[in-house]
């Protein structure tokens, strides 16, 4: 009798433990999915590469196809990035001469030659990427181009209706002569730290969900963080693989004092009451770029409204396990409240 009751008080234990093995299984592995089978196709154009080697004729040429090609893109980069004073032919020859002749502009390019003679590794990402983005949104927008080229520094990775273009020259090593030749009254080090090329996968992807997928917000603090939460919880989804440290484009030491911080974090904005006051300069302290988030202790990173938006929406995640397209229409109100700091 003893024999098969503790027998059958051991089933109901392996039971019981394989259930909440299996839940938390799921939940550690909620994001990790199949995606091969996704056909996605996008084009890949090195922009910068082909037209700092073409001669005259063939720029010219270039010229013309990408007008054709990636209209938008292309006039950004040469009106908005590059300075260039129009896009007719004549100025465009004139304009593209002067600029590859500048002794700055031609070592940068040698540069960027050199650093990114193979993009392969990136083009598998972003199709990678994107797949996993179209398995949970099949009906998503997918870029029909991605373009490599040389922004002069203006953006890491931009977006229009159909193409993304990513800015090789910031994901220039931090200690390549022509990234320590940045005037550093405009670029101090705590923007060129962020120039690597782990980060170009992540900042296609991410530039992508946050134009196309996640719909802008214009309200108090909380709801600003949620909806980065949003969008990083999005890129990660797309980009399962990529710790959180690179995602959130922390250092690990960075991304450890956030965590090691987050319940103080959260227990300061709580006991300021600042969390749903539409303050201006409180969210761009919290949410945007710097060397650290003002009004914190100084060690701690930037962007921290970030992190913890996204540390919110991944929580929620974690226990609703809703599609993706369900989250996007999540109101915060909805999310914060599974809110808790382990």
């Amino acid at each position: 009798m003893y024999f098969c009751l503790k027998n059958l008080i051991m089933l109901r234990f392996l039971a019981v433990f394989s259930s909440l093995f299996i839940l938390a299984s799921c939940a550690s592995n909620y994001l990790d999915i199949d995606a091969e089978d996704q056909n996605v196709l996008i084009d890949f154009i090195q922009l910068d590469s082909l037209m700092f080697k073409a001669d005259s004729k063939e720029r010219l040429a270039l010229h013309q196809s990408m007008q054709s090609q990636i209209p938008d893109l292309y006039e950004y980069n040469l009106a908005y990035c590059l300075k260039f004073r129009g896009m007719q032919d004549s100025i465009f020859t004139s304009s593209i001469q002067q600029f590859y002749s500048d002794p700055y502009i031609n070592k940068l390019e040698q540069r960027l030659s050199k650093q990114f003679n193979n993009t392969q590794t990136f083009k598998v990402g972003i199709i990678d990427g994107f797949k996993h983005l179209k398995y949970h949104f099949p009906k998503g927008k997918i870029p029909s181009a991605v373009v490599f080229m040389n922004s002069l520094f203006t953006a890491n990775a931009f977006c229009t209706e159909t193409e993304i273009g990513i800015g090789l020259e910031r994901y220039l090593p931090m200690k390549t002569d022509v990234i320590q030749q940045l005037p550093p009254d405009q670029f101090y080090n705590w923007i060129k730290e962020g120039f690597d090329e782990r980060y170009i996968v992540r900042d296609a992807l991410c530039s992508w969900v946050m134009t196309h997928y996640v719909d802008e917000v214009k309200g108090n603090l909380i709801e600003n963080c949620i909806y980065w939460g949003k969008i990083l919880y999005l890129t990660k989804a797309a980009l399962p693989e990529l710790s959180d440290a690179l995602l959130l484009r922390y250092s690990d030491k960075d991304f450890n004092w956030a965590l090691e911080n987050e319940s103080q974090l959260w227990n300061y904005l709580v006991k300021d009451k600042v969390l749903f006051k539409i303050d201006e300069r409180m969210i761009r302290n919290l949410i945007s770029e710097g060397p650290f988030s003002v009004g914190l202790p100084e060690e701690g990173p930037d962007r921290l409204g970030q992190f913890l938006g996204y540390r919110i929406v991944q929580k929620y995640m974690e226990i609703e396990q809703i599609p993706l397209n369900e989250l996007l229409n999540k109101s915060y109100t909805d999310i914060l409240v599974e809110y808790e700091i382990d």
